[in-house]
């Protein structure tokens, strides 16, 4: 057991070898690669579908091949409640949570579910993709509007927030039950994005009503909105993730993507080590290579963008253009967490969407 922190390094290094080295390559990480090796394995919850983190995941498995990865897929909110029963049972919880539900995230980190670790890649990350040296924002993803090319006309796609409501008031016996959003009673993205949308302008109120007399379809994935669009059942999808749209192109060609011009929201799909870690040195490198330049260049194959500031060449977007608007990583998502004020917004979208 004692040679097995450099046995473990001499691994890494003739996996490196295996293949030409890059200047991508993540560096040493110190010490924190041998703990890993001891450790033996990470654990990862994740709601990122697995096809988009598969490159990504072969990839550190080959660098680091005395870690055994376990990559678990749940929904946010079944996450978050996963690692609150594993921390109440008091036997350690998983290594690494990742997460689009990024107010739950930043619950849990305020909450003091997380430990502090500043990762050596932190200081290549835009500003607004850090919290406390806790919480990470590891992805840069635009949301969208999807509709079917196939199906609907050139006038009729909308290019905006406005131009949707426009459009679903003007003709709503030829959008009516073609509509596609998720439902905020099964799905925490859903909410995070409903509740920024507001942020953003009240206008957003107009928006859900007419999708109410359109009579809108809920879905608790987007995966499941663009199953239906793509499939010509719905339409038009709104609010869906860019980056499962995007890559979606390549096997769906009837599919069509909007960035709203007004505004789109970027989310970030944020990732911390839980204090209750059973393997945090090895939730910690796996969390250096999710940020490391060859990290976000594997999930920017799969359009999930780059938070790094060296890194503008594989950048879906770029956050400084003025109709793009970051969820920032911090404090200021919690305000629809608290009870009585969630529950109050979700009595509002119901009661919009009934056409009140």
């Amino acid at each position: 057991m004692r040679r097995m922190p450099a046995a473990f390094a001499a691994c890494c290094l003739l996996a490196l070898s295996a293949r030409a080295a890059t200047p991508d390559d993540p560096p040493p990480y110190g010490d924190l690669v041998a703990a890993a090796g001891r450790e033996g394995m990470v654990r990862v919850y994740s709601s990122t579908d697995v096809p988009q983190m598969a490159d990504l995941l072969a990839e550190f498995r080959a660098l680091y091949p005395g870690v055994a990865l376990d990559y678990v897929k749940h929904g946010s909110a079944e996450q978050y409640g996963l690692l609150m029963s594993e921390v109440a049972e008091g036997h350690g919880s998983a290594d690494l949570l990742l997460s689009s539900g990024m107010d739950l995230q930043i619950k849990a980190v305020n909450d003091g579910y997380a430990q502090s670790y500043s990762s050596p890649e932190a200081d290549h990350l835009q500003p607004w993709m850090r919290w406390r040296d806790t919480a990470y924002g590891v992805t840069a993803e635009p949301i969208a509007i999807v509709y079917n090319k196939n199906l609907v006309p050139p006038e009729d796609v909308p290019h905006s927030h406005a131009d949707l409501t426009k459009l679903l008031t003007g003709k709503p016996e030829r959008y009516f039950g073609k509509v596609a959003t998720y439902d905020l009673d099964r799905s925490a993205t859903g909410v995070l994005l409903a509740t920024q949308d507001v942020r953003m302008t009240e206008k957003t109120w107009d928006l859900f009503r007419a999708m109410g007399h359109s009579g809108v379809k809920v879905y608790s994935t987007a995966s499941g909105m663009l199953d239906r669009v793509a499939a010509g059942d719905q339409l038009i999808g709104y609010n869906v993730i860019g980056s499962y749209a995007l890559d979606r192109l390549k096997a769906e060609p009837a599919l069509g993507v909007v960035l709203p011009e007004d505004y789109t929201l970027v989310l970030s799909r944020i990732a911390f080590v839980p204090k209750a870690a059973l393997h945090p040195n090895a939730g910690k490198l796996f969390l250096n290579f999710l940020l490391s330049r060859r990290g976000q260049k594997l999930l920017a194959t799969h359009y999930l963008g780059t938070v790094r500031d060296d890194l503008p060449e594989v950048a879906a977007i770029q956050p400084r253009s003025p109709s793009l608007r970051p969820i920032l990583v911090g404090p200021e998502l919690l305000t629809y967490l608290d009870q009585a004020k969630g529950t109050k917004f979700l009595k509002a979208w119901r009661r919009a969407l009934d056409g009140g």
